[in-house]
Order: C-alpha cells, then structure tokens, then sequence
C-alpha cells in the first residue's frame, strides 16, 4: 500500500513539517514518486516501533486493517511467548539461536529457518531499539507456518552488539513471531505503546521477576483497550 503526506500526519498525528523532517533526519522510509513522496505502512510501523513513534490512526490510512477486536491481544501473545532470563550467548547470531530454542513453537514449524529469516532481517538493518532493547522479528511472517502469535521476552546474561543506532549493547529482546502481516503489524505497533509506559520500561530495564512485568503489561493493556473477557467476568 503507498500511503501520502497527509495519510502518513493522520497515522502518527503530526503535521507535514514534522514528516518531513523525518525523512530526512531520522530515516523515516519514503519513496520518490514524480516529485511526490509515497510510503509503504509495513515499513512505517516498523520504523515507528524503533523510534518510539506512536501509531495512532490504523484504521484512518488502511481499510485493510480489521477493527481491533478481531486482532489478538498483545498479553495473549505475550503470555504465550513467555519471559526468559540468563540467555547466553556472545554475539548477535548466537543469541537470535538460543532465544528461537526456546520459543514455544509447534512441532511442525522449523527452527533454523525462523533462525535464518530472523539473522537476516538483522543483516537488512539493526531492530535495536537503542536504550539496550532490541525487537527481533520476521518481517515477512507468511513464511512461518503457525496458527497463533507470540511476544517472547528474553534477558540476556550478557549484553551484546547489535548494531544500535546510540551504539548501546543490547540487554534485553523481545521476540515477534505471528501467522500474519496484520498481526505483525498490530503486535508491534502495541508494543511500541508498552515500552513507551514509565512503569513497564522500568519494570524490563531493572529485569523484574515475571509477576511484576506481567502485572505492569495487564495495567497498559487495561489503559489500552479495557479488561479482557476472562478478567472481567473473573473466568
């Protein structure tokens, strides 16, 4: 899809200036179109989820985004892509290894492929957050073949290169792997709202146990869209 300007200032709710000082300051990715600017939302979300950026207006440039409930909520996939703390590893390779050994993922699904795509979306360029947070991701997930999508959070024994953009090592990787481009893509917009909240950022920096930044992501996602199902009924 090639969006315009003005889809681009209703997706992140700013003004025209602003989007084109990004472009040129900050590597927001935009293609030239007979002297006219296009954009591609895949890649706008993925770039605001590694600037901080909040995607604000989905459904306003892209009818072909389903309202939100029809999509899963980011505390299923994280739940499902549990926390894992004390990954080893010694560079960007081995640990991108032991974080795939460790997903939760279906018996039919190869692990050195996902293992391969991951290392390789890494080689298109870094999904270094900076601040030492990482989100390693497919960026095409019609290749995976499974049914339900994870969030996976791993802490690692030892920071690492990652080619961050502040040059900070890498302490902390959340994981992404999901059945569809729209999952994908609404998983990591949610995700780009999570680490944006005080307490959640504080609770993965100082590496809290699983009860405190399961309990602080069921906050943001209340603040978000309200309880779910099961906590409200008290099922």
């Amino acid at each position: 899809m090639k969006l315009t300007v003005e889809d681009v200032t209703r997706l992140f709710n700013v003004s025209e200036k602003t989007v084109y000082r990004w472009i040129k300051s900050s590597g927001l990715p935009a293609y030239r179109i007979s002297s006219q600017y296009r954009f591609n939302y895949a890649e706008l979300v993925e770039w605001a989820a590694s600037h901080r950026v909040n995607v604000v207006a989905q459904r306003a440039v892209s009818d072909e985004i389903p309202p939100d409930d029809t999509l899963p909520r980011f505390m299923d996939a994280f739940r499902a892509g549990r926390i894992h703390y004390q990954i080893g590893g010694s560079d960007r390779q081995t640990v991108l290894a032991e974080i795939v050994r460790l997903l939760e993922l279906p018996d039919r699904m190869d692990r050195n492929i996902l293992l391969q795509v991951l290392i390789a979306r890494e080689e298109m360029g870094s999904t270094a957050l900076g601040g030492g947070i990482a989100i390693p991701h497919v960026r095409d997930p019609i290749i995976l073949n499974i049914s339900q999508p994870l969030v996976s959070l791993s802490f690692l024994e030892k920071p690492v290169e990652f080619g961050a953009i502040d040059g900070e090592p890498v302490h902390t990787l959340f994981t992404l792997v999901s059945p569809t481009i729209k999952t994908h893509l609404h998983l990591l917009s949610q995700l780009s709202h999570f680490l944006r909240d005080p307490g959640f950022h504080a609770a993965i920096l100082h590496h809290a146990s699983r009860e405190i930044i399961l309990r602080e992501a069921e906050r943001v996602e209340v603040s978000l869209h309200g309880p779910s199902v099961d906590a409200a009924t008290g099922d």
